[in-house]
């Protein structure tokens, strides 16, 4: 049954007194995430404890508090507060704190059993965020000890059934209360894009028709800032004077994100440009028509390269349901959507969840933080993935997070209470170690961001990540940039530097001590590579501006870059795809630096390998970090036995049909093969056979072996004839032979290529007197014979020679005798003396 809030309500506290857990489903408009927390307080469980309520987003959070607070009467910081990254406004007299998802994990950390609070609120849940579903993990993990705290779920596109039942109790699936909200009709129309049009052309036309044609303010979907600032471009100065062109993101100073969800003044009319962050929980003031260009932009985790690049998609259905809705919250409205009608069949039903396709480095660090090494001990509707969780914690083990039995260490739970990913709070905890907390911190805030510089043209930005720290340094003067065809973005260096500040702030206040007897550095290289380890690059030999990562993957620089001849870099960004991606943003480094950082890490190690540049064994002693070799000289004097080793695998991985075989071995193993087909006692020859058992047959035969030239010499024969048993070797000869002798006298070579039918090959005259088909394997296998023409060519191919004589044979006497006179085709083949040679000429 679907009640309006109002109703719904009641029967959700009554929901909450009676079980532990329940789920609200309320569709955009239903007042949930307002209205919710404000009655919690109400009910007597509370008991005076707080109420904690999750947003996927700081911009909602704070707006969230901000309207609750404004219902009370009271400013922020009082009944109401909230906590996000870098800002708090609660006091001890706050009872509903609004946090972000990964701010109630931090909380955990620091309370595992959540003292004080009675009720976690997850909203917007079907978002499916990577921090959602990990606090809803361990907020049910806290369940277990403490059955007096409730869980409500609420969302408004989710299959509630299957959250009812992740969490179940004892009593059965949580209670599901569905509430409808308030929602004026919508006219959708949709708008294709014309052959020859960007998005922002498209976005920017139909902006101005809907302004045309609509009231009210136009709320425009886009799926990054680049599109954002595209579209502000074309509008300003095109759109009527009073129009006025907000953008609206999540990382915008609060001044101007208040202005985009603010009432437009009397009189004027606003155009809202945004992400995907208007698309839930926010209410933009006096919103009657959205423009949805379809598109989003999301992080993918590709766990090969172990990078997570962020990917433009199409939006599913429930999002654009979700966009389309936007436009009905206050009256009627009008949707107008950038895509023909017909393209919405192929959209998903609804977005992956986050924990898919994300890193998954920080939930492990966090799940370590919480003492649990196993993420399928907690429930959740989605189970992380082993292969990415065990790359992830790979990953910490490298950075220092976890010891060597995958336990967090002291610097891991540091880093787990700075709100940064691992491999940034790793970065600026030991920079501030050494003395270098500005430039760590600078450098964090620089890889948080979108990139400061901006390419004019076709041109790419410079990959040297120095430049960006030298434009922080100069306060955004990007003057020098021009040689490189680039600009500096003065507004994202501003937010940089507020960003470095904030990180610098939480690291001083974290105690961290600069290692005493420790130079400082500066050296931007050296602390990328800190926070990249897996991405320690070496230059490719004898290539221009081609590496080798330490993980094995293979990148390059744009011809021309400034780090072009560099033989070492750390690279924090990459763009495209295998086998060889773009190195997008790097430093240099020294192989010093990779020596004192990355000591423990480097493996010292005999090497005994298959070179297939020079097509033999190359034995050295290799220094190395992953994938990439530091130093190699060679062994004088290497293990034999790895030497064949070597040479084995390498055949191994070529397989059996490409060994240098010679005639007599190749003959051999083909009796063999027709032999093991007659009865398995013999050995098997196949190539499958062959290759797992190689070292037990060939590897004796290979000393003093070390090239491919070598291995063509070796005794091929002897060696597949050391597979046959002693008491098989003579009856070899007796069931299987190499020739047969034909009434001619003649000794012929069987041919055993197929090993079900062996066949002799012989010229018909050959064989006259012959009176039934030779026998094979002690009389129990016909040969197939093929009967041959003066010219060698098959004139019948049987197993049936008494057969032809009688019938097959007079036909092709007939036939061939006019053709071949010097011949003999004798009325009576049975008693004809055989004979491999013809009559004289002229007799």
């Amino acid at each position: 049954m679907v009640l309006p809030i109002d109703d719904a309500l009641p029967a959700l506290r009554e929901a909450l007194r009676t079980c532990s857990s329940a789920v609200l489903e309320a569709p955009p408009g239903a007042g949930k995430t307002t209205r919710v927390p404000l009655a919690l307080l109400q009910e007597p469980w509370m008991d005076g404890q707080r109420v904690v309520m999750l947003e996927p987003r700081r911009l909602a959070a704070r707006a969230a508090a901000h309207y609750m607070a404004q219902q009370l009467g009271e400013q922020v910081g009082g009944t109401v507060g909230y906590r996000v990254r870098g800002e708090t406004r609660v006091s001890a007299r706050t009872r509903i704190e609004v946090v972000t998802e990964g701010v109630l994990s931090r909380l955990l950390s620091a309370d595992a059993t959540l003292d004080g609070y009675g009720a976690v609120l997850f909203d917007e849940y079907h978002e499916r965020s990577l921090q959602g579903d990990l606090g809803l993990a361990l907020v049910l993990e806290t369940q277990q000890v403490r059955d007096d705290l409730r869980v409500l779920v609420m969302s408004a596109t989710l299959d509630g059934d299957a959250v009812a039942e992740l969490l179940r109790t004892e009593a059965g699936p949580a209670p599901v209360v569905r509430s409808s909200g308030r929602m004026f009709p919508i006219v959708t129309h949709h708008r294709p894009p014309r052959s020859d049009e960007k998005l922002e052309a498209t976005v920017s036309r139909v902006v101005r028709d809907a302004l045309t044609e609509c009231e009210g303010d136009v709320l425009v979907f886009l799926p990054g800032m680049g599109e954002q600032r595209r579209v502000e471009e074309r509008l300003v100065g095109s759109v009527a004077g009073n129009v006025r062109v907000h953008v609206l993101h999540g990382t915008m100073p609060l001044a101007e994100q208040d202005a985009a969800l603010a009432a437009a003044p009397p009189g004027m009319r606003k155009v809202v440009l945004s992400t995907s962050v208007a698309e839930t929980s926010l209410t933009v003031e006096g919103v009657r028509v959205v423009v949805d260009g379809g598109l989003s932009r999301v992080p993918r985790h590709d766990v090969t390269a172990g990078l997570t690049r962020l990917h433009t998609l199409r939006v599913s259905r429930a999002s654009a349901d979700q966009r389309r809705g936007r436009a009905g919250r206050v009256a009627p409205g009008v949707c107008y959507r950038l895509w023909d009608v017909h393209e919405e069949h192929g959209f998903l039903a609804s977005s992956r969840p986050e924990i898919i396709d994300a890193d998954l480095s920080g939930l492990a660090l966090e799940l370590a933080d919480a003492g649990i090494s196993d993420p399928t001990v907690l429930r959740w509707l989605d189970v992380p993935r082993a292969g990415p969780f065990a790359q992830a914690r790979t990953l910490l083990l490298q950075l220092g997070a976890l010891d060597a039995t995958g336990r967090i260490t002291a610097h891991g739970r540091r880093m787990a209470a700075l709100p940064l990913a691992p491999r940034l709070a790793h970065l600026v905890l030991v920079a501030a170690e050494r003395g270098a907390l500005s430039m760590g911190a600078a450098i964090a805030a620089l890889l948080e961001e979108r990139d400061v510089i901006r390419a004019e043209g076709f041109a790419r930005p410079p990959a040297d990540l120095r430049l960006r720290t030298e434009l922080l340094q100069r306060g955004g003067d990007g003057g020098a940039l021009g040689m490189y065809g680039a600009r500096a973005d003065r507004d994202g260096v501003r937010r940089v530097k507020q960003s470095a500040i904030d990180i610098e702030r939480r690291v001083a206040g974290a105690g961290v001590q600069a290692a005493a007897g420790r130079e400082p550095t500066d050296d931007v290289g050296a602390l990328l590579a800190l926070a990249f380890p897996d991405r320690v690059a070496q230059r490719r030999a004898g290539s221009e501006g081609r590496y080798l990562l330490r993980n094995g993957s293979g990148a390059a620089l744009v011809k021309g870059d400034s780090l072009y001849d560099e033989p070492y870099l750390a690279v924090a960004e990459l763009e495209g795809q295998p086998p060889e991606y773009r190195i997008v943003r790097g430093a240099p480094l020294s192989l010093e630096d990779i020596r004192t950082d990355f000591g423990e890490q480097i493996v010292r190690a005999d090497v005994v390998e298959w070179d297939e540049r020079t097509r033999s064994v190359k034995a050295v002693q290799r220094v190395s970090l992953g994938a990439i070799t530091l130093e190699e000289k060679p062994q004088r004097t290497p293990d034999a036995e790895s030497v064949r080793a070597a040479l084995c695998a390498q055949l191994v991985r070529l397989g059996a049909d490409t060994w240098p075989w010679r005639e007599g071995a190749l003959h051999l193993r083909e009796r063999l093969a027709f032999l093991h087909a007659q009865d398995a006692s013999w050995p098997n020859v196949s190539s499958e056979a062959l290759v797992a058992t190689l070292p037990e047959w060939l590897a004796p035969y290979l000393d003093g072996v070390r090239t491919w030239a070598q291995l063509e010499q070796v005794d091929w024969h002897e060696a597949l004839l050391s597979l046959v048993p002693w008491n098989q070797r003579a009856a070899l000869d007796r069931l299987a032979p190499t020739h047969m002798e034909v009434p001619s006298g003649s000794r012929i070579t069987l041919d055993y290529t197929d090993p079900t039918a062996p066949v002799l090959a012989v010229k018909l005259q050959e064989v006259f007197g012959w009176t039934s088909t030779p026998m094979l394997f002690d009389g129990r296998v016909p040969l197939t014979l093929h009967l041959l023409s003066p010219a060698q060519r098959p004139v019948q191919v049987t197993r049936d020679l008494a057969g032809f004589w009688k019938s097959s044979y007079f036909e092709v006497r007939k036939e061939l005798r006019g053709r071949y006179p010097r011949h003999p085709w004798p009325d009576d083949p049975l008693t004809a003396t055989a004979t491999r040679r013809a009559k004289p000429r002229g007799t």
